[in-house]
């Protein structure tokens, strides 16, 4: 049973990074079930109240940094608020358009066009804000992943 329950820790973790690069997987939840799943299997009593604190800020602070490395790259390149909206919904229904790839390109088209046809901007401002939004993506990507290594290794710590 142990090593049953640990085959499934394991997986959850992996498919929290998996989420990392499609975003419909609700990355954080997995790593959050992977801490339940260790409570059900073994004890929830080396999981204090402390490690609960510490799991529920990094939940913020990914939430957080993930907003604002999109806001903040999108408007650095000149983008408006409707290429913001662009790219979040290009970065939710591109890899389901375009598998594997569309992560990277629905964001920049998402942006690309809101740029372009909503906000009114000449193509090259509206292509700068594509870009902006590739690199919030890249950047935002970068930050869970740290963050998600950070947060098992407090989960490893305190286990």
């Amino acid at each position: 049973m142990e090593i049953i329950g640990w085959i499934l820790i394991i997986a959850s973790f992996v498919i929290a990074y998996v989420g990392l690069v499609y975003p419909i997987i609700p990355s954080v939840v997995f790593l959050l079930i992977g801490y339940i799943l260790y409570g059900v299997f073994f004890s929830f009593s080396e999981l204090s109240i402390w490690f609960w604190v510490i799991q529920v800020f990094f939940v913020i602070l990914i939430f957080t940094a993930d907003t604002l490395a999109n806001l903040a790259s999108v408007k650095r390149f000149g983008g408006t608020k409707p290429g913001l909206y662009g790219s979040t919904i290009g970065l939710l229904v591109g890899p389901f358009v375009i598998p594997f790839v569309g992560i990277i390109v629905g964001p920049f088209l998402g942006a690309f066009l809101a740029e372009l046809l909503i906000s009114r901007k000449p193509v090259k401002q509206a292509f700068r804000a594509g870009v902006g939004s590739f690199v919030g993506l890249l950047t935002s990507t970068i930050v869970k992943a740290i963050l998600f290594t950070v947060m098992i290794i407090i989960f490893i710590f305190f286990i």
